[in-house]
């Protein structure tokens, strides 16, 4: 079976590279995977990059598991959701650099991560839900209210508006963008500035300056489960 989620470890700097595929659609098994990479990272107290295939970050979840029945789509959904919780409570610091598109759940886990890299380029970064038809989820919101200005949150969210990677950066979906030949080197270079941070004081501060937040995802992620999407 092809590996969904790669890892390698470079000075205290985990990057996870998303390889399902042409949109990199996050599956159980992809999920399962960077859930394994995570374990990983957390066991070598490594900064975590996140990145994904030249174009592509991710265009969101398997749409094969989303179609096959209400019960199915919601599991996946809860996983994810699960993962983004995850990512909001890491120990280490989270970088995502963004490769290319990133759509629905691609564009949730660049508002789950501490700090985020955008290519730049004629990429779109977003939430379609709406316009793919799905009521958005809790979780969705949750995320989205946390890290989106309103004025942005209202296009994003109710109105299914894509934004260009430096329209993403106004948005609130990403803090920098950068020229593809810069993505890599940026975040490791970041990566490892950040590696030198005292981990037992920045994971305590993270769970702090959090809390209020990941109580409502808490509480979100079981709502989640009798929703219609």
């Amino acid at each position: 079976m092809a590996e969904l989620v790669s890892y390698a470890l470079t000075d205290k700097v985990a990057t996870l590279t998303l390889n399902n595929g042409k949109a990199n659609a996050f599956s159980h098994q992809l999920i399962a995977e960077f859930n394994a990479a995570l374990d990983q990272a957390e066991k070598d107290q490594a900064v975590v990059v996140i990145t994904g295939q030249p174009g592509m970050f991710s265009g969101g979840y398997d749409l094969k598991v989303m179609r096959e029945s209400l019960a199915s789509a919601l599991a996946l959904v809860k996983e994810g959701s699960t993962l983004s919780r995850r990512l909001l409570a890491f120990p280490t610091p989270v970088i995502s650099a963004c490769s290319g598109h990133a759509v629905a759940q691609g564009a949730f886990i660049l508002l789950s991560s501490d700090i985020r890299i955008a290519v730049d380029g004629p990429f779109k970064i977003g939430l379609n839900e709406v316009a793919i038809g799905m009521v958005m989820h809790q979780v969705g919101i949750e995320l989205a209210q946390a890290r989106l200005p309103d004025s942005y949150f209202n296009r994003s969210v109710i109105c299914a508006e894509m934004f260009d990677p430096k329209e993403a950066a106004k948005a609130g979906f990403v803090d920098r963008v950068v020229p593809e030949e810069q993505l890599m080197a940026t975040a490791q270079g970041l990566a490892r500035q950040l590696s030198q941070l005292d981990m037992r004081a920045h994971a305590g501060t993270k769970r702090k300056a959090r809390a209020a937040f990941l109580a409502r995802l808490d509480a979100a992620i079981e709502k989640d489960l009798t929703a219609t999407l």
